[in-house]
């Protein structure tokens, strides 16, 4: 599904580069979940925004069901951020004065989704991640593992099949945390592909693998049941 070759990334910060990929090549598989960890500045942010298509490749191939994504002109790359990839970050991103349910709308809206289509696929959004009792609730007035759950929501509502979450449990409690990644498990277990960036161990222990970046590169590959408690690999 997720093919990388060779990619890499450079910045220019004032007149110095700086390499944030390093010839990284990497590969998803469909329905597979890996977690990405590494120190900041490893260029874990990098890579999930050249995977989500919010970002280029400076050198490399990029492919994505087989179709090479770092050819495709920006019309293209919008239609498979609307169609194929969802997102979640930490910080949640939903707009404040709208409600649960309109904010879950709001990738229906931009894609042309008839109004009373919307309102039921976001009403059943919002049930499948156990906020069907706030859907008129707006983001001040939920807790952050709401807001986070409101956001799963939205991202998920245009049926992806890739689903990218940067740091999902980064602003949570543990057991706000805990939620979350129940609603992310459940998810991936249905056929879901899920890729997560993450510093918590506890995160990325429940993934199938753990990518562990260092320099812009591949520093480990283990599975999620190898890495220790202790976090290494953060």
């Amino acid at each position: 599904m997720i093919r990388l070759e060779a990619i890499s990334r450079t910045f220019v910060v004032g007149t110095e580069p700086v390499h944030a990929l390093r010839g990284l090549s990497e590969h998803v598989r469909p329905g597979e979940y890996v977690a990405i960890m590494g120190p900041s500045g490893s260029g874990k942010s990098t890579l999930l925004h050249i995977i989500g298509c919010l970002d280029r490749p400076t050198a490399g191939v990029y492919r994505l069901d087989g179709e090479t994504v770092s050819e495709l002109d920006e019309t293209a790359l919008t239609a498979i951020r609307r169609e194929k990839i969802g997102f979640v970050f930490q910080s949640y991103h939903l707009v404040g004065r709208l409600d649960a349910a309109g904010n879950v709308e709001l990738p229906m809206v931009f894609a042309g989704v008839p109004r009373g289509e919307r309102r039921s696929r976001a009403a059943a959004a919002l049930e499948g991640v156990g906020m069907a009792g706030r859907t008129r609730h707006r983001p001040h007035q939920l807790s952050g593992g709401e807001r986070q759950r409101v956001a799963i929501a939205r991202a998920t509502v245009m049926r992806p099949a890739i689903l990218l979450a940067d740091e999902p449990t980064g602003n949570l409690d543990s057991a706000a945390g805990q939620q979350v990644m129940a609603v992310l498990r459940r998810m991936n277990a249905e056929g879901l592909t899920l890729v997560v960036v993450t510093h918590d161990p506890d995160v990325a222990r429940e993934a199938e693998r753990v990518v562990v970046l260092k320099d812009g590169r591949v520093g480990r590959r283990l599975t999620g049941s190898e890495l220790p408690a202790s976090g290494s690999g953060k």
